[in-house]
């Protein structure tokens, strides 16, 4: 018996690296860290500010890579933090 070496095409190639690549889990940096947690306040700004878009909008979780659980908390205190004029609603700048 011989053995055959299959050649692979290099788009296969691209699309296997694409896809594990894909696959890699964020992991949420308030599960990892519970000193973080109970950073999560409307009045701590600078790490609100992290979670937002340039555009003031609020990252999502996939992008972020928060958990449900964080990311809701997250949401809530960055809706306070505007209702309290601590954070804008939109940028200034278009």
């Amino acid at each position: 018996m011989s053995k055959f070496k299959l050649k692979v095409s290099s788009r296969l190639l691209k699309k296997k690296v694409r896809k594990q690549s894909y696959l890699s889990q964020k992991h949420c940096r308030f599960c990892m860290n519970a000193e973080l947690e109970k950073e999560i306040d409307y009045k701590n700004i600078n790490l609100l500010k992290n979670f937002l878009t340039e555009r003031g909008k609020i990252l999502p979780s996939r992008v972020s890579g928060n958990c449900f659980f964080h990311q809701r908390g997250l949401a809530n205190q960055i809706k306070l933090a505007r209702s309290m004029a601590l954070l804008p609603y939109i940028s200034m700048h278009r």
